[in-house]
């Protein structure tokens, strides 16, 4: 029996309009169940801490301080902001000391450089940690984040009535360059495609999990009772780490829809956007070789469908709006543009491979850098849910 090569196209074009068809069944499930806090949901009166890192966020400290204090201001309980300057090389310490000066809810900490072993981020937090009581709830924002005056409340009452220990409300991913309207909207859209988020919720499986370090709330004991950040310090992906670390503890979480309490804008422009994930996505999928695996799939089910729509293949078609429908559809859900940014979902997919390619060949070759920091030592184990 000959096998044809128009065979082989036509059955490669079908399986990737396969997956593409599955990922959206899972997006619309996702859509209907992801886990949204309610602002009008009744406050619970508990203590409260908010643990900012800052490491040259001169631009970003004074938005970020305002919001968290209007949100500190709708809290019932007793309430906290414990900002840790990561010896930061602009004029971030000098700002928060005049926020620290007027307001005293406000405490500064000036971090020192991470040990061995350690990752700036998770050393910051780690630091913020420690200055904060055992008890209560601690949410971590970063410094680009802009929170809602009813972002706190409404998600630790979210927290609380659900039983969880941990909680990510994704932020709204604010994205203006084109190179951001083609690669930030991927971050929400790859865990509502490929995660199944009740089940990942309550599940207590490792490579069930996703969050987001911009925006996280966790119950305190359980936090100091997984290790804190000391378990996940030389983690580049320190959030879903830190979930994992949480789970194995017999804690409970996840993310959910957040951009009704929360915005955030990672990057600006093509050179951030690739700063940020270089340092980052080699570390996604736990080897090179599952980079690839993941990548090969992403093409097969994204690319690959596009292509043959060109040719006026109608199973390629098929395969094109599926994708082009779990992108939006995803993008209606956490804040996103939906049109027309969906429709340009393979080349988005295409940039991400882009991406994850020079992000494997800048570790193999030990080139990783984050804010003027080389990133030593770092090991593949996190999946990517989040930021670069």
């Amino acid at each position: 029996m000959t096998i044809r090569p128009r065979d082989v196209l036509r059955w490669v074009v079908n399986s990737g309009t396969a997956l593409a068809a599955a990922s959206l069944v899972l997006t619309v499930s996702n859509a209907r169940r992801i886990r949204t806090p309610d602002v009008d949901a009744l406050p619970v009166a508990e203590p409260l801490s908010v643990l900012i890192p800052m490491r040259d966020e001169a631009a970003n400290a004074p938005g970020c301080l305002r919001a968290v204090l209007a949100a500190i201001d709708r809290w019932p309980g007793p309430a906290r902001i414990v900002v840790v300057d990561d010896d930061s090389t602009d004029d971030t310490a000098e700002i928060l000391a005049i926020c620290a000066a007027t307001d005293p809810r406000v405490s500064v900490v000036a971090g020192t450089p991470p040990p061995d072993g350690w990752l700036g981020k998770s050393w910051a937090c780690h630091q913020a940690a420690q200055q904060v009581p055992c008890s209560g709830v601690l949410a971590f924002v970063d410094a680009d984040v802009r929170v809602s005056p009813f972002a706190f409340a409404a998600t630790v009452a979210a927290l609380r009535v659900a039983g969880l220990a941990l909680l990510c409300p994704y932020p709204r991913q604010l994205a203006d360059s084109p190179a951001e309207r083609l690669i930030q909207p991927l971050l929400q859209w790859s865990w509502m495609s490929t995660l199944p988020l009740g089940i990942a919720e309550r599940s207590s499986r490792p490579s069930l999990s996703a969050a987001n370090g911009q925006f996280l709330v966790v119950d305190a004991e359980t936090y100091h009772r997984a290790g804190g950040h000391a378990a996940v310090a030389g983690e580049v992906l320190e959030d879903i780490a830190l979930l994992r670390a949480i789970k194995s503890v017999g804690g409970q979480g996840g993310v959910g829809a957040g951009a009704h309490l929360a915005q955030c804008r990672m990057y600006h422009g093509h050179r951030e956007i690739r700063e940020g994930y270089r340092k980052s996505l080699w570390s996604a999928f736990g080897s090179p070789a599952g980079a690839v695996g993941v990548v090969t799939m992403l093409v097969l089910a994204y690319i690959v469908p596009a292509v043959a729509a060109l040719t006026c293949s109608r199973i390629g078609l098929l395969g094109y709006a599926a994708g082009v429908a779990s992108r939006a559809i995803s993008a209606s859900v956490t804040g996103g543009r939906t049109w027309p940014d969906a429709l340009a979902h393979p080349l988005s997919i295409a940039g991400f491979a882009a991406l994850t390619a020079d992000s494997l060949q800048a570790h193999r070759r030990d080139r990783l850098r984050w804010k003027g920091r080389a990133l030593p030592g770092t090991t593949p184990r996190a999946r990517v849910t989040r930021r670069g």
